[in-house]
């Protein structure tokens, strides 16, 4: 099921199937102008729930970068000095991970987010790098 900004509250237009096109298109889009308070709020939410991810694959991230260098510095036999050397690109490797997912989560949840009041009028935009644009 497709559904877009036009549809919304058409019932027919829902049930009524689409034929399937080769390239992929989101589940549904969103008309920022027709959006409610509970929509906006539930932006918010998401774009702090990203930003809460991207903070604990960093802190895991750093985590695994610590342990693999305790365990190269303090300890002596080979094995765990190997350890070590393998929790270090784990750890750079989760890094890489949260990095990329939440600028693709990001680039997905700003189009929506603080742009538009209760009323739909367009508000004061403080995202810095939708103002570069």
């Amino acid at each position: 099921m497709h559904v877009t900004h036009k549809s919304i509250g058409d019932i027919n237009a829902m049930k009524t199937p689409r034929k399937k096109k080769n390239a992929t298109k989101p589940v549904y889009s969103v008309n920022p102008e027709k959006l409610i308070f509970r929509d906006l709020l539930a932006a918010d939410r998401t774009t702090l729930a990203n930003e809460r991810t991207f903070l604990a694959y960093i802190r895991t991230s750093l985590a695994f970068i610590a342990a693999g260098f305790s365990l190269i510095s303090f300890t002596e036999g080979i094995l765990f000095i190997s350890l070590g050397f393998i929790l270090i690109p784990i750890g750079l490797v989760i890094l890489a991970l949260g990095i990329y997912r939440f600028f693709k989560i990001r680039k997905v949840t700003r189009d929506i987010s603080h742009e538009y009041d209760i009323d739909g009028t367009l508000t004061i935009n403080f995202d810095e790098e939708k103002d570069n644009e």
